[in-house]
């Protein structure tokens, strides 16, 4: 077997910019739209006018044709086998079973139970709508009915959708809980599409983030490094990926970033895309990290996991208490190029795409009383402010804050939502947001502020009715603050980005990142590299001298002593106060970036001391530090400190990260602040 060269350089950050590609955008949503649509701008292929058809494929298979691809699902299982496209009679690996290329899955279990993996196969189907501009087909699974023990009790209906023009279809699924079912929780609900792997070599992430690469088979062939996920390929098909490291963590992304990914074809010049223009419909907020497509070649649509949190993010349901959410629609987007074209037009196009089905969302052509279009949704306007005296008396804006509507809970309880949906927006400069098409029901209105530590919440619930239109005016946001800052490490942006990320192993390298210090965290064994630079003592850090952009580890780590058995470590910050005020106290604020089965322990001026002044307890579950993420879930303590813990001149803060069973627990720190007296 050969193996394929890119045939284009990568791609910069540049692209559509500006207003005046917004518009471009829509008029061109209004072409995309209609019966001439071309699958690729520029082609020279014939548009297609066809109209979409409907036809029984023998016994157990339906397909649907627009002319631009012919889908093939099973019937009544509603799983995709087969998508014709360009000549290439099926960009599905043809070598799994029928049941193994495009299907819905769910990880799941029975409370105090072993998980349970569920490829979700529908037992009835339905022709929903039929005619020439669109067809919609359900697949329906009845959760009551169920004889399969690895089956989630829920009600399923699996719904895919082919419309005239358009050169890819769309998919989504209602799950649906009446009241009174029995105790469930539910950690991961996904698509899977797995790809011809003699056809697509390239995979495409982002402008910044694409690659050629390694097939299945380098995979067996490889070294097994410290988990499974990640293998040293060493008798690669390709030779130029030899001494590589392949993992599939290493090309994850947040959701606010995870849009459009997917594969490229050389030989056809053919794209495969999985484009998700809202997300509503995924937990856990706009930061939360997951899977995008990895080695197989696979792509993935991930609407929940645990991923980089546990299960505090995962769906726990009790009580028998009803619940129903749609996930999805996204769209399975596929496009090509004639043989003489650049092929990196198919990422470009790919994005281009992209932003046509987000300026486009709510769609309107969607058959199901469950996705509101847009005119029964709602909008709230407003403008964050943030009022810290002791940063400046005026009011600051709040820019670039991240604003959202989650369900009803406590300050910061978006991040480990999981059952509702979510809409947030990025404001501008001065804190002004816009969230629109949010669905009917009852809110509550968060935010947070890059640069500032914390998280806000408006006082009262926010109900959103078809139709609506709410304008919250200034809001003002009181971030935790006890007194001055005397010093501060690090920058409050829920991220370990600013801290001091090694280079890898040159022999665990993974190229792509190579280059990229933006990405350097991607790269496998960074925790490993803690003990090279700290051999003998932990980590000290100067307050005043030190620079914690170079002087502060990305991740406090445990320490491997021998034959993987490891012990604790401890950090310490050296500080000068020229005065303590005795009759008065401190504050030392410490947010969390991430945090792995942890117990983090804070002393001052006493390492022996127990039990220590402060201890978070077992805590966290976020896998960051294996998983190649700068975060996970964000933690913030605001830690009394009495003025007899401080002495006037040099002081000491020690940081133990006291469990040691593994060398991926650790945290990630976001931010240190000490703050004095609120008088001084």
């Amino acid at each position: 077997m050969g193996y394929w060269q890119p045939q284009w350089r990568s791609l910069g950050r540049g692209g559509w910019r500006g207003a005046a590609v917004v518009h471009l955008l829509l008029w061109c949503s209004c072409i995309v739209r209609s019966e001439t649509t071309q699958n690729f701008p520029g082609s020279s292929k014939p548009k297609s006018s066809v109209g979409v058809q409907l036809r029984l494929q023998g016994s157990g298979q339906m397909l649907i044709d627009n002319g631009l691809l012919q889908l093939t699902l099973s019937v009544p299982d509603g799983n995709v086998i087969g998508i014709q496209y360009n000549g290439v009679d099926n960009l599905l690996e043809i070598l799994n079973e029928e049941s193994n290329r495009g299907y819905w899955d769910v990880v799941w279990n029975l409370p105090g139970d072993p998980i349970k993996y569920d490829r979700i196969q529908g037992t009835t189907y339905k022709i929903v709508t039929q005619n020439e501009d669109q067809i919609e087909l359900s697949f329906v699974r009845n959760g009551s009915a169920l004889t399969n023990q690895t089956a989630v009790p829920l009600n399923i209906d699996k719904r895919y959708i082919v419309r005239r023009g358009c050169s890819g279809f769309y998919t989504y699924a209602i799950f649906d809980r009446p009241e009174g079912w029995p105790d469930i929780e539910m950690d991961q609900v996904r698509i899977v599409y797995k790809l011809q792997n003699e056809k697509f070599h390239f995979m495409a992430l982002s402008d910044d983030r694409q690659r050629v690469m390694p097939m299945p088979e380098d995979r067996v062939t490889g070294q097994p490094l410290a988990y499974p996920e990640a293998v040293l390929l060493t008798n690669p098909i390709n030779p130029e990926l030899r001494g590589e490291v392949d993992d599939k963590y290493q090309y994850s992304c947040e959701n606010q970033y995870n849009r459009v990914h997917g594969w490229i074809s050389g030989d056809p010049p053919v794209g495969f895309w999985m484009i998700t223009p809202s997300n509503e419909f995924r937990t856990a907020g706009p930061v939360k990290q997951d899977l995008t497509s990895h080695v197989g070649p696979i792509t993935l649509s991930m609407f929940v996991s645990t991923h980089y949190a546990g299960k505090e993010v995962g769906m726990k349901f009790n009580g028998g208490e009803p619940w129903k959410k749609v996930f999805g629609p996204v769209l399975v987007y596929l496009n090509s190029v004639p043989p003489e074209e650049d092929l990196s037009n198919l990422w470009q196009n790919a994005k281009a795409q992209m932003y046509v089905e987000s300026a486009t969302w709510p769609y309107n052509f969607i058959e199901s009383e469950d996705f509101p279009p847009s005119e029964e949704r709602g909008m709230v306007v407003g403008q964050l402010l943030v009022r810290d005296r002791y940063i400046t008396e005026k009011y600051m804006w709040g820019g670039f804050a991240y604003v959202g509507l989650a369900s009803p809970g406590e300050a910061g309880s978006w991040q480990r939502e999981n059952k509702g949906y979510q809409f947030w927006y990025r404001a501008d400069r001065k804190g002004n947001f816009i969230i629109n098409n949010i669905r009917a029901g009852d809110y509550n209105l968060y935010g947070w502020v890059p640069g500032i530590i914390g998280d806000y919440k408006y006082e009262g619930n926010v109900t959103i009715t078809p139709g609506s239109a709410i304008n919250l005016g200034i809001l003002v946001y009181n971030p935790p603050r006890h007194g001055p800052t005397l010093w501060e490490i690090g920058v409050p942006d829920r991220t370990a980005s600013e801290f001091y990320v090694p280079e890898p192993y040159p022999t665990l390298m993974n190229n792509l990142y190579t280059n990229n210090k933006q990405y350097r965290f991607r790269q496998y064994g960074l925790w490993e590299r803690y003990a090279d630079l700290y051999p003998e003592n932990d980590l000290v850090f100067h307050v005043g001298v030190d620079d914690y952009r170079k002087d502060w580890f990305f991740a406090h780590v445990t320490r491997n002593l021998y034959n993987y058995t490891f012990t604790a470590t401890t950090w310490r910050i050296e500080f000068e106060l020229k005065t303590v005020h005795k009759t008065a106290g401190y504050v030392l604020q410490l947010a969390l970036a991430s945090v792995t089965e942890s117990d983090l322990q804070v002393r001052f001026n006493d390492l022996s001391i127990e039990p220590p002044h402060f201890a978070t307890g077992k805590i966290g579950q976020d896998n960051a530090i294996a998983r190649h993420g700068i975060h996970g879930l964000y933690w913030l303590y605001s830690i009394p400190v009495p003025s007899s813990q401080l002495r006037r001149g040099s002081n000491a803060i020690f940081l133990t990260q006291a469990r040691a069973i593994n060398p991926y627990q650790g945290v990630m720190y976001d931010y240190i602040r000490l703050e004095g007296p609120p008088e001084l």
